[in-house]
């Protein structure tokens, strides 16, 4: 077996490892990895050999070139994720992160995956549904705005590999929304989608085999998220709209805007409040990098 295809198949292997939730976490999975370039690497390539987005790794990235990343070079892999602020049943995603969770039925660990989304004037809504079907190999149908966006689609596109929609979808009760795959992987992490949620290929198969049908989907956009790991208290906050559109072409965000996440914190950390690291907070709220940050100076007894 060549180096470069085993190479793969254990980073594959390992990005599944480090999402079930860490032993002991209340609200934090995964573990913070990093990742040396090698010759040929793209860092899309890395991005989703270890189950993370396109924005995520650019943001945690800043200045990295996409397609010619300096090899040696360390690349950060924001794979140690605060989980949403939302009840912890069936799938919640989060259109600030573009990332989805899924909490199995019986208690067991959390997981999650890298998603694609609605773009400007095409938004993913936001609220509660549920997954009213499932379908293999879906066949995929134009709706009028994207026959005006492209007159020359067909009125319906077959399974294969063509169709937008990849080899499985899970149909929401919101008409004309579902969560399905891709024939383009690179898209993943982006919003460029008029709505519906797309999953890398091999993450659509894994959620598809697992999740029944109504199971409830709830769908939030939550920028900056806190909760505890053991007894530290970790931030994660993610870039708006529009420096995640900046992140997309240039690799650096478009604003240097703070998003101000103080009174959260505060209210998370209770008693520990006075031992909050000032200076980690509001380092977070201006890089706005998606990476999951401690922010207590000494940890306290696991809460």
């Amino acid at each position: 077996m060549a180096w470069s295809t085993l190479r793969m198949g254990l980073l594959l292997l390992a990005a599944c490892w480090i999402y079930p939730a860490t032993a002991g976490a209340a609200d934090v999975i995964g573990m913070p990895m990093t990742y040396v370039v090698q010759p040929d690497d793209t860092l899309l390539d890395i991005a989703r050999n270890h189950d993370v987005g396109y924005v995520e790794i650019r943001a945690a990235n800043p200045g990295a070139d996409p397609w010619l990343p300096e090899v040696g070079r360390t690349v950060t892999l924001p794979t140690r994720h605060v989980l949403p602020d939302a009840p912890r049943r069936g799938i919640v995603i989060n259109l600030a992160e573009l990332r989805l969770y899924y909490f199995p039925p019986n208690g067991g660990q959390a997981m999650s995956f890298p998603l694609g989304i609605g773009g400007e004037g095409k938004e993913t809504p936001v609220g509660t549904t549920q997954v009213v079907r499932k379908r293999v190999h879906p066949i995929w149908i134009p709706t009028a705005s994207e026959h005006a966006e492209k007159p020359e689609l067909p009125a319906v596109v077959p399974a294969g590999p063509d169709n937008p929609m990849g080899d499985f979808a899970l149909y929401l009760g919101w008409r004309g929304y579902a969560i399905h795959g891709t024939n383009n992987p690179y898209s993943i992490g982006r919003r460029d989608s008029h709505g519906c949620i797309r999953l890398l290929p091999e993450d659509i198969e894994r959620l598809f085999r697992l999740v029944p049908v109504g199971t409830p989907v709830r769908v939030v956009d939550q920028p900056a998220k806190v909760g505890w790991l053991g007894g530290q208290l970790y931030l994660e906050i993610h870039p708006g709209q529009a420096d995640a559109d900046a992140l997309e072409e240039t690799g650096r965000p478009r604003t240097t805007g703070e998003v101000d996440a103080d009174q959260m914190v505060i209210k998370a950390a209770g008693r520990a409040a006075p031992d909050l690291d000032w200076y980690a907070i509001h380092a977070a709220e201006a890089r706005r990098d998606g990476i999951a940050v401690p922010v207590l100076k000494e940890s306290r007894p696991s809460q």
